[in-house]
């Protein structure tokens, strides 16, 4: 019963426990049918949620005011850049990959350029950019939809027994940023930003380079996104990256990483990722309407946050 409460009282748990829950009452509605395949369906777009929930994760930690709202349009003119340069040659493939992670490097720049010189607060700095990069994508992609080369086409949607592949290139991701955040100088440096930016710089911390790396960090995660989506769904979409804008936040919130800055939690970014996935699917298989699903997400959403929030709360 101890390590059952001191389980209970980790902040990524709650987001495993709502997906489990949530997978449940769809394969109880379903009589068992489809279990595996809405596995592997969670699995496969969890991912894209995962990695730019990832770099969204690293920024919310530096801060209270700290947030990413460019990643939408990164990942469109990433993926656009990727899948141009490669022309559905797999030849191409890896510069087309280095000319949209170094696309993806300049937006973090850039983003980072607005906060520190110009001193605009991140959330409007990085909503200014994004509309700025969406209209780069939209110029660059001239509405031409091309598709990914075969190789990148066949690793995005393949699977071995039911799992795909890219959720096995997501884990080996994820365990590496959490060795990152964790065991790391640039992992304490964050978090010790994050709790106090003045006492983390009267230790000797850089802070604005640090800060820097952290949203460049963010720019080439979602750039990565860009390139795995667009083999995904057989090409760069214009609005590809519109439901990422929330949904980076959102797993970000469920999965514990503190919202006032100096705590990440990365495999709570994967529990969210499921959950979000697996609730949205619940409801379609319930039958609910569109305005049904948001109310009742919206709710489910706020009480998983309260039930995870509400030791530390009190």
């Amino acid at each position: 019963m101890t390590a059952l409460r001191q389980a209970l009282k980790l902040p990524w748990i709650w987001s495993f426990i709502g997906a489990v829950a949530v997978w449940l009452a769809t394969i109880a509605h379903t009589g068992g049918q489809g279990a595996g395949e809405i596995v592997t369906a969670a699995l496969s777009f969890g991912c894209f949620t995962v990695i730019v929930g990832t770099g969204q994760m690293l920024v919310v930690t530096t801060g209270p005011g700290n947030v990413d709202l460019s990643i939408p349009a990164t990942i469109t003119l990433c993926g656009t850049v990727a899948m141009k340069i490669m022309d559905e040659q797999n030849g191409m493939i890896a510069i087309g990959i280095v000319a949209a992670f170094g696309a993806g490097a300049i937006v973090g720049v850039l983003n980072y350029a607005l906060i520190r010189f110009l001193r605009i607060p991140p959330i409007i700095a990085t909503l200014a950019m994004s509309f700025l990069v969406q209209s780069t994508a939209i110029a660059y992609n001239r509405g031409i939809r091309i598709k990914p080369p075969g190789l990148v086409d066949a690793f995005t949607t393949g699977d071995t027994a039911g799992i795909p592949w890219i959720a096995v290139l997501t884990a080996l991701f994820s365990v590496a940023i959490w060795v990152l955040v964790s065991r790391s100088y640039y992992g304490r440096a964050i978090s010790a930003i994050g709790q106090n930016a003045r006492a983390a710089w009267l230790a000797n911390i850089p802070v604005e380079r640090f800060r820097l790396l952290t949203y460049v960090g963010s720019a080439l995660m979602s750039a990565a996104c860009g390139i795995l989506l667009s083999g995904f769904s057989g090409g760069p979409a214009l609005d590809m990256g519109a439901e990422y804008l929330l949904g980076s936040i959102a797993v970000v919130v469920i999965g514990g990483t503190s919202v006032a800055g100096g705590r990440a939690s990365v495999p709570g970014i994967w529990g969210a990722a499921l959950f979000m996935f697996l609730l949205v699917n619940m409801l379609n298989t319930f039958g609910a309407s569109a305005g049904i699903r948001l109310i009742l997400t919206g709710v489910i959403i706020i009480a998983v946050i309260a039930i995870a929030g509400g030791e530390e709360q009190r």
